[in-house]
C-alpha cells in the first residue's frame, strides 16, 4: 500500500512579520493536535524584514493561544519554494499574484488563497492587522485557525479515503 504523499505547507504574506507567521502557528497547532507530521513554514513576497521576529503583536497574540513563535525569523519567497512545498498558500490576493508572476516553470506546489479553505470565504484576504490595533491580530488568529483546521479536516478526510 502506498504511503500518501505528506503535504508541506508554506504561508506567505507581504512581510512575513503578521499574518503568515501567525498561520504558520495556527497550522502547526492543528496539526500536532490531530498528530499530523507536515511541514509548515512561512515567508514574505517583500525582503524588507528579511532576518527579523515576528511583530510583537504578532507575538503576543500567538502566546494568548499557545504557540510562541519569537523564535520565528522573517524569510522572502525563493525558487525553491515552488517545488519544496506541496501547497503555498497567499494570505490575499496581491501576494497570490506575486506567487504566480514569481513561480518557476518548473513549480510543483499548488498555489492558492489562504481562505478559499473556509465555505463562504473563497476570494478573500487575511486582513493585514499591520497599522492597526492589537484587536486586528485577533482577527487574523481567528481566520488563519479557521483556515488550519479545514485545512488539516481536508487532510484526515483524504487519508481516510485512503
Amino acid at each position: 500500500m502506498d504511503t500518501p504523499c505528506l503535504p508541506s505547507v508554506l504561508f506567505v504574506c507581504l512581510g512575513n512579520i503578521c499574518r503568515s507567521p501567525l498561520a504558520e502557528a495556527a497550522l502547526r497547532a492543528e496539526a500536532g493536535g490531530a498528530g499530523l507530521d507536515i511541514t509548515v513554514d512561512s515567508a514574505g513576497t517583500g525582503n524588507w524584514h528579511a532576518g527579523d521576529p515576528p511583530d510583537r503583536r504578532a507575538q503576543a497574540t500567538a502566546l494568548r493561544h499557545g504557540s510562541d513563535i519569537s523564535g520565528y525569523v522573517a524569510r522572502q519567497v525563493t525558487r525553491d519554494d515552488f517545488t519544496r512545498f506541496t501547497h503555498v498558500f497567499a494570505l490575499d490576493a496581491d501576494n497570490l499574484a506575486d506567487l504566480r508572476a514569481l513561480a518557476p516553470a518548473e513549480a510543483t506546489a499548488e498555489l492558492a488563497l489562504l481562505l478559499d479553505l473556509l465555505p463562504g470565504r473563497a476570494g478573500e484576504g487575511v486582513v493585514d492587522p499591520y497599522y492597526g490595533d492589537a484587536d486586528g491580530f485577533e482577527t487574523t488568529w481567528r481566520d488563519v485557525s479557521a483556515a488550519a483546521a479545514a485545512f488539516v479536516a481536508s487532510l484526515r478526510k483524504r487519508d481516510a479515503r485512503g
